[in-house]
């Protein structure tokens, strides 16, 4: 498996937890990733990024692009950590937002997250509080799954969270 080093963006605590999971998994070490410099970056050959999915963004990106250069050599990936349910086309669409070119070819993974309206920021609970109302006035037969997800959580905590969801990445790394 070579030398690595797990990143991570956690606004409200799922990434960390899969980022935990995967350190049991694979000894590599866990870093936050806004504290990832030139000097962490340059020792491992296999870096994963663990972020939150926040608006169609996954958090942490700004570190991969930031160094790319330093990284582009090495072996990569994307787990993104969200509430929606993991769709085939929802993740190609993260990854057609998130990884565009140089990084396109960095895989990308998806485990489902947390919901807790009660420990978000009161932006992102307000926002999700308009999407819940917007969401609730379809029909649920026009739904999308994610939307199902949402109204289904409505006020109440959910953890969706499961090592399982990491099934993927630790095949990747054998693999490769």
């Amino acid at each position: 498996m070579g030398q690595g080093l797990i990143l991570v963006h956690s606004k409200y605590g799922a990434a960390q937890k899969y980022a935990g999971w995967l350190k049991e998994k694979t000894g590599f070490p866990v870093l936050e990733a806004k504290q990832a410099g030139r000097e962490q970056l340059a020792q491992p050959d296999t870096i994963i990024l663990m972020g939150g999915v926040y608006a169609s963004g996954i958090g942490g990106m700004g570190v991969l692009r930031k160094h790319w250069e330093l990284l582009s050599g090495k072996k990569l990936a994307v787990f993104a950590v969200g509430a929606s349910p993991y769709e085939e086309g929802n993740l190609t669409l993260l990854k057609q937002r998130n990884l565009r070119p140089p990084m396109e070819q960095v895989p990308c993974f998806y485990g489902r997250g947390i919901w807790d309206l009660q420990v978000m920021s009161l932006v992102d609970r307000t926002m999700c509080k308009l999407l819940q109302k917007s969401v609730a006035k379809k029909p649920e037969g026009e739904c999308q799954s994610w939307e199902l997800a949402l109204r289904q959580a409505g006020e109440n905590r959910a953890d969706w969270t499961h090592p399982d969801y990491l099934q993927p990445v630790l095949e990747w790394l054998e693999k490769e």
